[in-house]
């Protein structure tokens, strides 16, 4: 299985509307994207810059890398079978089929699905 696809690094904020402007007046990039007061998406050119708080973010106080894939639950299992560990999921919200996991050494990941419109 070979299908991954970064898009996203996710990044803990306490104070949303502080990041989200850090982010568009200090660094001039785009907002893409708004949830609330607790998750934005920043254009960060090839790869998203996510914004999110405790409310959001899948580890809060880490940064986590998030990877678009076909098969959520199969990339769960490879984790799981290589090393890492599931934090949460499979499961699914509003907008996705997601799993949080941890790779061998601790570092954040969440797999992800879009769901169709």
């Amino acid at each position: 299985m070979g299908d991954y696809d970064v898009r996203m690094v996710v990044l803990s904020t306490d104070d949303l509307e502080e990041s989200i402007r850090f982010y568009t007046e200090g660094l001039g990039m785009a907002l893409k994207f708004r949830d609330g007061s607790h998750f934005a998406a920043i254009d960060g050119g090839s790869i998203t810059i996510a914004l999110a708080t405790a409310v959001d973010h899948p580890m809060p106080g880490q940064v986590v890398v998030g990877v678009k894939t076909a098969d959520v639950d199969q990339a769960a299992e490879r984790v799981e079978a290589h090393g890492g560990g599931v934090v949460k999921g499979p499961y699914t919200d509003a907008h996705e089929r997601r799993v949080v996991v941890y790779d061998n050494k601790g570092n954040g990941l969440v797999f992800y699905t879009p769901l169709a419109r």
